[in-house]
This record gives structure tokens, sequence and C-alpha cells, in this order.
């Protein structure tokens, strides 16, 4: 299978539109991950601005189809984490194995970058997995960061209220809580998200949950979306292993149906592979341009 952004250009590259020209297209953004649902509106609101046009050429049809994308992102914007509160806790959560972990050290790295003046300290607050937080000590140690962490099966919320206190009494600025992403039911998840989000309130109202969800899952993505953003309203996503021109497709579902964009894209496993994220290089890349 081609990957999206050649499947478009290719698309694209016609002289002259006729109707199968506008199946192609849903067919191929489906295949890239866009749902159908959103892949049916996309093409038809396109397909309708073009007709009142009169618009039959492929190439001028991609810069009415590339406005299309802008206006579904253009309803929401990125949470950052704002320097100017005294103390700020970002809540990165998700289901196993999507890169929670790694993603906690990366955002350390990049913000310590940014804001070097401002203390990071971490916790470990995935206490159902043990690798979990052997593997965030590992991180700590080579960033030369704190990490509060309790023993295997320890009580989350309790992992992060220790990190909020030992962060109020060292002066840091920033606490960076991984969480588990294992929860036998939904209610469980709502639970216990929303027991830790009041105990974070109360004691500091900056506060970013960062939905870390992996590029490759495809509509699984979308469902982790909408389960956690029911359980806890999520205010942006960090997207790991992405190429947008593969089969990024999938950001534009969640975007249109959820309102969510991604704070950060994450393309590597080093430290320095996460960049914030742009939606004019996401549609620049993923139709290939």
């Amino acid at each position: 299978m081609l990957k999206l952004g050649n499947a478009l250009k290719r698309l694209f590259g016609i002289s002259l539109i006729n109707e199968s020209f506008w199946e192609d297209l849903e067919d191929t953004l489906i295949e890239g991950d866009v749902g159908p649902k959103t892949a049916s509106e996309l093409v038809t609101a396109t397909k309708k601005i073009c007709q009142s046009k009169g618009i039959a050429d492929g190439n001028q049809a991609k810069e009415i189809f590339k406005s299309e994308l802008y206006k579904i992102f253009a309803s929401t914007k990125p949470v950052y984490y704002n320097n100017d509160a005294k103390l700020s806790v970002i809540l990165l959560l998700g289901v196993n194995g999507v890169g929670k972990t790694t993603s906690a050290a990366k955002l350390a790295y990049w913000y310590n970058k940014q804001f070097p003046d401002r203390s990071i300290i971490f916790a470990a607050g995935d206490t159902f997995r043990a690798a979990a937080i052997e593997q965030l000590s590992i991180h700590s140690k080579k960033l030369g960061l704190r990490i509060i962490a309790q023993q295997h099966g320890a009580d989350p919320g309790a992992v992060i209220f220790d990190a909020l206190q030992a962060a109020q009494s060292s002066g840091n600025h920033l606490v960076i809580a991984d969480t588990a992403g294992r929860m036998h039911t939904k209610q469980n998840l709502i639970k216990e998200l929303s027991k830790i989000e009041k105990i974070i309130s109360n004691e500091t109202s900056s506060i970013i949950k960062y939905l870390v969800v992996d590029a490759t899952t495809g509509a699984n993505a979308l469902h982790q979306a909408e389960t956690f953003h029911e359980a806890i309203h999520i205010d942006s996503l960090i997207l790991t292993k992405f190429d947008s021109s593969a089969k990024g497709g999938i950001l534009i579902t969640i975007a249109k149906e959820l309102n969510l964009i991604p704070a950060f894209i994450g393309t590597g496993e080093k430290y320095e592979d996460l960049q914030k994220f742009s939606v004019e290089d996401y549609i620049r890349k993923l139709l290939d341009e």
C-alpha cells in the first residue's frame, strides 16, 4: 500500500477530476487511518466547494481540500506549560505500551531546554508496572533530575501527593507525573484519574493533562482518546511513532470528533526526538508537498 502522502499526491496530480476521483479520495483517506465518518464529511465538503466553483483540476481541488483540513484544526489549540505558575503538573495518561514513560523523559528534556531556570521533578505514578518505575528512575539519573517513587503496587495518588509536597518544599516548579495505563473497567479509570486530579488541584490549579497515543494504532487511538477524554478532560495529545506521510490520518479524526490536537510529536527514541506539533508542517507532509 502506498503511503498516505504519496497516494494523495498521485490522486491530486490528475488534470481532470470526475466522480470516481471523489470515491478514490475517500477510500485513500480511510486507508490512511482517517475515520470513515470524518473522511466522508471532508470529501463531501471539498466536492461541494469544487462543484460550486466549477473546479475540475486536481491541483485546484487539493487547495480546497487543504483549506478544509485547516478548518478542522483551527477550532482548537495545543496546551503548553505556563512557566508563570509557582508550581505546575503535567499528567501523562494513556494505555500501556504507547510510550508514556519515555515521553515523560523527553518532555523533561524539552522543557529543561526551554526553561533552564525552572526545576523539574518526576513522579513515578505508574505503580502497577515495576518496569515503569525502574525505567523512569534510569531517565531521571541520565537527565540529572529528582524522582519521587514508591514500591510496586503503591497508591498512585500517594506517589503524586508526595511528589507535590517534595516539589513545594524544595522549590521545584514542574512535576511531570507518569500514570498507569491498565484499568479493568472505564469506571475504575474514571475513579482513579478523578482521585489523582483532585489531589493535584488541592495543591495547584496549573495542571496539564496530556494523552500519549501511538500514531500507528489507527482506530484504536481514537477509541483511547474518547475513553480518556470522557474520564478526565484531556488538554492535548502527545503522538509517538509519528509519520504523517505514512498513516497519520487518525489525527484528522481526533481533531474533528474530539477537538483535540497534539502539543508534541515523537519521531524517534532519543530525548531530542520530541517536537512541538505544527499544523502547517503536518498538512504539508500529509499532502507530500
